[in-house]
Formats: C-alpha cells, sequence, structure tokens
C-alpha cells in the first residue's frame, strides 16, 4: 500500500501526518487556537527529525523507527498493541462503570471506545482465522501423511 515510500521515511512521514492534522484542528478551532497549532508544529518537527534519525541508526529501535523490523521485533511490538488494547478496554469499562454509578449522562464516550475495541477485537480473531471449524491438526493420527519430499 505504501511501498512507494521509502522504509525509512514511513514512520517519520506518518507522525508529520499526526502533527499536521493535529495542528491543523486546532486552527481551525479559532479564537487562540492558531497559537496552540504554531506550539504543536514547533514541538513536533524536532520529533519527526528524531524518529528520522533514529531510523538511519543500527539498532533494534532504529530498526523499528526505519520500518525493517524483524520477526522478533514485530512480535515485541504485536505485544505491546495487545496490552494497549488490553488497558484501553479496562480503562473504558471503569469510565462507564463510574458514570452508571455516580449517575453521570457521560457515560456514552466510554462506551464508544469499549463497543469500537470490542468489534475490532471480535473482526481481527476473524480475520486471522481464529475460530473457523478447521480439521485438527491430528485428524489422521492413524495414518502415516505421505512426505512432500520423495
Amino acid at each position: 500500500m505504501i511501498s512507494f515510500i521509502p522504509p525509512r521515511l514511513r514512520k517519520p512521514l506518518g507522525y508529520a501526518l499526526v502533527g499536521a492534522v493535529y495542528a491543523a484542528a486546532w486552527a481551525v478551532h479559532g479564537g487562540n487556537g492558531w497559537v496552540w497549532s504554531i506550539v504543536i508544529i514547533v514541538c513536533w518537527i524536532p520529533l519527526v527529525i528524531g524518529v528520522y534519525v533514529r531510523g538511519g541508526r543500527d539498532t533494534d529501535e532504529g530498526a523499528l523507527a526505519g520500518s525493517r523490523a524483524d520477526e522478533r521485533l514485530r512480535l515485541a511490538t504485536t505485544r505491546a498493541r495487545a496490552l494497549a488494547l488490553e488497558v484501553v478496554m479496562i480503562t473504558a469499562f471503569a469510565g462507564v462503570a463510574a458514570a452508571i454509578a455516580v449517575k453521570g449522562d457521560w457515560w456514552w464516550p466510554f462506551a464508544v471506545v469499549l463497543g469500537v475495541g470490542a468489534f475490532v477485537y471480535f473482526l481481527s480473531l476473524g480475520l486471522q482465522g481464529v475460530g473457523e471449524d478447521d480439521s485438527a491438526d491430528d485428524a489422521n493420527a492413524g495414518h502415516q501423511a505421505a512426505s512432500p519430499v520423495s
């Protein structure tokens, strides 16, 4: 999808895009939002440059920043994302429960986050093939399987 962008530029450009969208949101906000927009841009530029420089280093962090992670680093990233999802889901549930307990009408943003998180979780389980009714690996336990190399 983004294969036309060199790997080392993918993360810095993503960070730059996020910063630009956030700064634009403050600029469109009106009032003194333009001040926050300038502050965000001034603070975000060194971050983007830092990610680019780190992407050129021959370290684990450099491999992650340079979009050239191996299987071990991809597994670590996947585990970190899974932990982040768990923390967000627990926090959203706590928010819904707290809002209901104090009879607040600010429960719905937490419910939306909880619902979206649950939906994406179950969708990803389906897309990854978990839960399909395939035969077990040892379905042919009594028969010798033919070797692919003869």
